[in-house]
């Protein structure tokens, strides 16, 4: 991996709700606790050069992408974001033209927020709407309404802030073809440059996902629409919003031309980037021979994290970098390149792998174009069980 400009996340564990179908470590915490966890934030924004050396990577002060994520980053005060940034850009050198993007949740863009957004020199803000259905937005515990989405969209781009993204769900609560149907024309209709549709989770670390495993009736379950509905509404969003001039160019997200998410493609295409806080995950390109990179992460509890607990370090071996650059890169339309992949890894290396694309490409799951591999439509659906195949590596925790 060779040396590039970092990515630096950010993330902000607050929420103003705990949305039902929600599994991220966010949670509604008392503002008492706020000020500590920017504290802490700073802090390790300032230690990060001797974090970087102690966990064995290698560190540019060059940033080209700024991430804050959460939680709900926009419920902070809006002196506690600009602490946070005044922190990145003492530490590190953002390029004049870096993607700097603040996830917000519809509501919570106060006049004193969007004042303080463009003073952190935010340029690109993502819009957790999930539904313009305002039943399936409250029925999962959202607060906001689609009037209140739009208004938000209106203020943003009345500011200078037109680099908008729409989070949608498919398989909320509720939802029905026509409904879909219905957020699917909204968000066309608002013009946004780039939007993400992510299909419902159903696994044990959200409540809803609990309770539709469970069979029960809590948080809406048994109004989830099933598996092969999903899938459609997925494929829905694909086709209206590619007829719209928002192609899909990665398995969740949708963009006009220039407005892909630069943040995002540096974790799909294995590019170095630097995470501070609960959870926040890092890639360093490593400074040892043997290993390609290094990871590492603290822990996903508050508590821990705001206490200076230590962070969980992961060593990538070049057999398990080459995994990665297969499971990762196949999140893009655009696939990866066996070309590629065999002049940075070796020939022999990247033939290891071959078996199971030949498989796949027969079961229909990916397709050949030249030297590159991608995945089929059908297999975006099941693109988990495709990323399977390629997750045989020797990662090492210590």
């Amino acid at each position: 991996m060779i040396c590039m400009p970092l990515g630096i996340y950010i993330s902000v564990p607050f929420c103003r709700t705990k949305c039902s179908y929600c599994n991220f470590a966010s949670d509604v915490f008392s503002r008492v606790v706020f000020e500590r966890y920017v504290d802490r934030i700073c802090s390790d924004i300032e230690n990060a050069p001797r974090v970087a050396a102690e966990m064995g990577g290698k560190m540019e002060r060059a940033v080209d992408s700024i991430y804050l994520g959460g939680g709900t980053p926009t419920v902070l005060e809006a002196g506690q974001l600009e602490r946070i940034f005044g922190a990145v850009r003492r530490e590190f050198e953002v390029s004049p033209e870096a993607e700097i993007t603040v996830e917000g949740a519809p509501g919570t863009l106060t006049s004193a927020m969007l004042e303080s957004l463009l003073r952190c020199g935010v340029n690109r803000v993502s819009l957790g709407v999930q539904s313009f259905v305002d039943q399936e937005a409250a029925a999962v515990g959202r607060l906001h309404k689609r009037a209140t989405v739009l208004e938000d969209i209106n203020r943003l781009r009345a500011a200078g802030i037109a680099n908008i993204n729409i989070d949608l769900i498919a398989g909320l609560p509720h939802q029905t073809a026509e409904s879909w149907e219905f957020s699917l024309t909204e968000a066309i209709a608002t013009g946004v440059p780039h939007a993400s549709v992510y299909m419902l989770e159903v696994d044990e670390d959200s409540r809803l996902g609990r309770e539709v495993i469970a069979g029960g009736t809590r948080y809406h379950a048994h109004f989830v629409p099933d598996e092969e509905a999903v899938a459609d509404f997925y494929t829905t969003a694909g086709d209206r919003l590619q007829a719209a001039g928002i192609p899909q160019y990665e398995i969740s997200n949708f963009a006009r031309d220039g407005f892909e998410s630069r943040h995002n493609l540096k974790y799909w295409t294995r590019q170095p980037y630097f995470g501070f806080g609960v959870d926040a995950h890092s890639m360093l390109v490593s400074v040892a021979p043997e290993n390609d990179a290094v990871r590492f992460a603290p822990s996903d509890s508050l508590e821990k994290y705001v206490s200076a607990a230590g962070l969980q370090r992961t060593r990538v071996s070049r057999s398990a970098a080459l995994e990665e650059s297969f499971f990762l890169g196949l999140r893009l339309n655009r696939g990866v390149s066996l070309r590629e992949l065999s002049s940075k890894f070796g020939e022999e290396s990247v033939e290891a792998a071959r078996a199971a694309v030949t498989e796949l490409v027969g079961g229909g799951l990916m397709e050949r174009r030249g030297d590159l591999v991608c995945l089929t439509e059908r297999g975006r659906l099941v693109s988990n069980e495709v990323f399977e195949r390629f997750i045989l590596a020797d990662e090492i925790a210590d």
